[in-house]
């Protein structure tokens, strides 16, 4: 085909492709004097509920965090083991969330052979796999490709910005502009809480960290509240007790609701009451034992290890989720984004701010995330834990096959047609690329796989039950994974 003709085709397909899957380019972030945290804390009312004050923010994190370690959680691991059912050991999860949704084509999937208004700025460069090239500014990612998984067929038609992203939730529906619904969809990481728990009961189960706005991660939504993900950021404050609030009081306190939880026991013929006892004590291990604090506490790090991750933030956030996941939390998700709107790596054109484009907002990210990602994973392998620790990079979609879209000069508009996603550890196959993109990357040439395939990757690696229900507020059963949804076969 003559460079003209295929010019003009990439043009005309580009715009057929964008009017069957326009999405708008942003939303305005959520705000508000202070935000609702806990349904079954007396939500209405401020002293109790609110996190507007230092006060507020203990409460508001005790109750979460106590919440956490209740029935529905650790009943679940008990009945596993008593059905004889795996509940996937210590296995754990690390999701970096790259808000905004990172072009594929500038980074793991380049199309070098194609125009230039396709193939975009960068150059290329080979990776440990034959024939396989990466993003010229991934030098370190390239290196480890043979202990990596690139899926660059991940089929993310109607993903979104925010609220509760198709990909963070694997619900196919979950686009809040024409679903009402979309907003109790759970996230992912909130069936872990619920089917698995933390891998030590002084943890939560399920961590967010460097959240820039509610709307760029997953909540528990139809779940509960006690399901939401507990944000790390303020973990260490949260431990502090406010003046006048000693361990002494709260013991004080724990030991009167145990007597009253005891007369109740005395008529209870079930035994339901001495395990409500039992949940308690962990809720109360969790606030007053020292595992949480250690876990939050960078500080704890030996300075060669902070050395190696460096001082960015986004390569600090990681080095704090490899804490938690060794410490006992089985599921982090880390917002990499420096803003609240929809997200750093939203890179429509450096004409349209905060969002930059290609080469000027791209561009800066790109060595930070490799340097960040190569360094955790090789932190998880030197210390035998990448067996039991499941890496995940992605964004909510790809970005469109042409360079300069909205009038922009090297921008790029949502693509929710079709992006990349890269893996590490797990205890999966690895050193692989699985699915490929037509010539401009613009949507899926051979395996397709969708957000339902990762979700069930993800339950299998936690051992939750595929066939495994919630309720909707109506009381209906939902399945957790829909449409379908198998693991990932060339993983396992």
């Amino acid at each position: 085909m003559p460079p003209g003709t295929r010019l003009r085709a990439a043009k005309a397909l580009t715009v057929s492709r964008a009017d069957r899957y326009r999405c708008p380019m942003s939303e305005p972030p959520i705000r508000g004097p202070w935000r609702h945290a806990f349904t079954d804390f007396h939500p209405r009312v401020r002293e109790g509920l609110t996190v507007r004050s230092r006060r507020g923010l203990l409460k508001a994190g005790l109750a979460g965090m106590a919440g956490l370690s209740l029935p529905d959680l650790l009943k679940a691991r008990a009945s596993a083991a008593q059905a004889g059912r795996s509940m996937g050991g210590h296995k754990s999860v690390i999701l970096l969330w790259m808000a905004g949704g990172p072009s594929h084509i500038d980074t793991w999937d380049p199309k070098p052979d194609a125009p230039i208004e396709v193939r975009g700025p960068f150059g290329t460069i080979p990776t440990r796999l034959p024939g396989v090239h990466f993003c010229e500014h991934y030098p370190k990612q390239a290196a480890m490709m043979d202990r990596l998984t690139l899926i660059r067929s991940m089929v993310c038609r109607g993903s979104n910005h925010q609220p509760n992203q198709v990909m963070q939730t694997a619900h196919p529906d979950c686009e809040p502009r024409t679903n009402p619904k979309a907003k109790h969809y759970p996230a992912i990481g909130s069936f872990v809480a619920k089917h698995h728990g933390p891998n030590d009961p002084h943890l939560p189960p399920y961590v967010a960290l460097n959240v820039k706005d509610r709307t760029h991660i997953a909540w528990g939504g139809y779940l509960g509240k006690k399901y939401d993900p507990f944000l790390g950021d303020k973990a260490l404050d949260l431990f502090k007790l406010p003046k006048g609030l000693t361990m002494e009081r709260m013991e004080s306190r724990r030991t009167l609701h145990r007597q009253m939880d005891g007369l109740r026991a005395e008529i209870d013929g079930s035994g339901s009451m001495a395990g409500l006892d039992a949940f308690g004590q962990q809720a109360f291990d969790l606030v007053a034992g020292a595992k949480a604090q250690e876990a939050f506490d960078l500080s704890r790090e030996p300075a060669t290890v902070l050395e190696r991750y460096g001082s960015h933030d986004w390569a600090r956030q990681a080095l704090l989720a490899r804490r938690l996941v060794e410490a006992g939390v089985a599921f982090v998700t880390i917002d990499l984004s420096n803003h609240s709107a929809s997200g750093t790596w939203d890179t429509h054109g450096d004409n349209i701010p905060p969002y930059g484009g290609i080469s000027k907002g791209l561009r800066p990210l790109l060595p930070i995330f490799d340097h960040l990602f190569t360094t955790l994973v090789s932190d998880l392998g030197e210390r035998g834990l990448l067996d039991e620790v499941l890496v995940i990079a992605m964004g909510e979609f790809g970005r469109t096959p042409q360079i300069g879209t909205q009038g922009s000069t090297d921008g790029r508009n949502h693509w929710p047609v079709v992006s990349s996603v890269m893996l590490a550890g797990g205890g999966f196959r690895h050193g692989q690329v699985i699915g490929a993109t037509e010539w401009d990357a613009g949507d899926v040439k051979e395996r397709p796989v969708t957000p339902q395939d990762l979700a069930a990757t993800i339950y299998h690696h936690f051992g939750i039950p595929l066939d495994a229900t919630y309720e909707d507020f109506s009381g209906r059963p939902n399945y957790l994974v829909m449409n379908g949804g198998r693991p990932i076969a060339e993983l396992i």
